[in-house]
C-alpha cells in the first residue's frame, strides 16, 4: 500500500466491551455477523460462518462514505485472541480496499477493542475529498460500527442468560 508520494488515512477507533475477549474476538472475526453490527457492511459471501484463519478470503459488498461496492478481503494476520488483520483488493480493478485491523486488549472488566483502518487515495482529486469530507465520514461510519458492536454483544449476552436462567426455572 505504500507508494512514492502517496497519503495513507489512517481511521483508529476504540470501546471497552464488557465481554470475555475470545468472545469478542471470535465475533468480530467471523464476517457473518458484520452486516449485524458495520453500517458499511450489505453482505457477506464466501467463508462467513466462522472464525476466519490466515490465508482465507471473504466478500463484503460495502457502502462506505456514500460509494458501493465489493471487495474481498484475505486475511493476513490472527494471533488468538489479540490480533487479526485482513487487506482488501476492490473488485474489478478497483485497487486496493485497504488494511484493517483489529487489536484486542483483556481488561478487568472485559475487552478493549482497538480498530485501525488504513487506506490510500487513488489520486490526487480523492485524496483532496478524502481530507475534505471523505475521512470524516468513514471515521463516523466506524464509531457507530463500534457502538452498535458493543449494543448486539451486550444484547446477546443479556438474551443468553434471560435463556438460560428460563432454562433452569424448568427444570
Amino acid at each position: 500500500m505504500k507508494g512514492k508520494g502517496s497519503t495513507m488515512t489512517r481511521i483508529y477507533t476504540a470501546a471497552r466491551i464488557p465481554m470475555s475477549i475470545e468472545t469478542v474476538f471470535d465475533y468480530i472475526t467471523t464476517p457473518g455477523n458484520w452486516p449485524q453490527w458495520h453500517p458499511s457492511s450489505q453482505a457477506v459471501s464466501g467463508a462467513t460462518d466462522h472464525s476466519l484463519a490466515v490465508g482465507e478470503q471473504v466478500i463484503e459488498e460495502y457502502l462506505v462514505a456514500g460509494r458501493q461496492g465489493r471487495v474481498v478481503w484475505t486475511v493476513s494476520e490472527r494471533t488468538f485472541p489479540s490480533r487479526w488483520v485482513i487487506e482488501g483488493e476492490i473488485e474489478n480493478g478497483g485497487g486496493s480496499g485497504g488494511v484493517i485491523a483489529y487489536i484486542l486488549t483483556p481488561q478487568n472488566d472485559g475487552t478493549f477493542f482497538e480498530r485501525e483502518f488504513v487506506y490510500k487515495m487513488p489520486n490526487l482529486l480523492f485524496a483532496l475529498l478524502d481530507s475534505l469530507v471523505i475521512r470524516r465520514r468513514i471515521a463516523a461510519e466506524s464509531t457507530q460500527a463500534l457502538e452498535q458492536l458493543k449494543a448486539v454483544l451486550t444484547r446477546d449476552e443479556v438474551r443468553k442468560v434471560t435463556q438460560n436462567s428460563g432454562e433452569q426455572i424448568h427444570e
